[in-house]
């Protein structure tokens, strides 16, 4: 892959990420928790959609569990990639 079609490949992941990050927040306002951070990566055989999530004063497990819950399925709908890959959602480390 030449520079130019790597370049827009990055651009357009980064499009992808910001339009995923916009309807994950309003699926989760009332729940008040936001994205902290979206990436993509390849780690070892395996592709990752991680998912950083933070709340005002901290998230818990349960909250965790229940944001990606409602995530999942706007994945699903974005069509974020054709490949196969891992949802990984977490809450930002404090400390």
């Amino acid at each position: 892959m030449d520079k130019a079609s790597n370049d827009s490949k990055n651009l357009t992941n980064q499009i992808q990420q910001i339009l995923l990050k916009k309807s994950i927040n309003d699926a989760l306002k009332e729940m008040e928790i936001f994205v902290d951070d979206i990436s993509y990566v390849k780690k070892g055989k395996y592709n990752f959609l991680e998912i950083v999530l933070d709340k005002v004063g901290g998230i818990d497990l349960d909250s965790i569990c229940e944001a990606t819950r409602i995530i999942n399925p706007i994945v699903d709908k974005e069509n974020f990639t054709s490949d196969s890959y891992i949802l990984d959602v977490s809450s930002k480390e404090r400390g």
